[in-house]
């Protein structure tokens, strides 16, 4: 499969870990549906000023930044992707968490809950 010059470069794309896209691919045959990506944005809010949004999400929408790991599609908008360019997607699990982490290494600064950052 070939991917296009604009999505290749690691400044403008998310990096997800291994764990991160078995547990997408999982959770993606769970509910039956190969036609979602995982979309990652940056909105307006959170403790820190801006706020990490990750979902499943069927639509394409103009500008999009596409990268592909472990056959699952990740998808950042055109307005999140300068925020986002060369963060990494952990997936975590142990007794003390689980869920997903982002290491950002655009942000300046991130709240205690990991969810924001400025």
């Amino acid at each position: 499969m070939s991917v296009s010059d604009e999505t290749t470069t690691a400044t403008d794309g998310i990096i997800l870990s291994d764990a991160a896209a078995a547990k997408v691919k999982a959770l993606l045959d769970q509910e039956g549906r190969d036609d979602l990506a995982l979309r990652v944005a940056v909105q307006p809010g959170g403790c820190s000023g801006l706020r990490y949004q990750l979902f499943f999400d069927e639509r394409s929408l103009d500008g999009d930044v596409v990268k592909e790991f472990g056959g699952v599609k990740v998808v950042t908008d055109r307005m999140s992707a300068p925020y986002l360019g060369g963060a990494s997607i952990d997936f975590v699990d142990t007794i003390e968490k689980q869920g997903f982490t982002i290491d950002n290494p655009n942000a300046s600064g991130s709240c205690a809950c990991g969810d924001s950052f400025h």
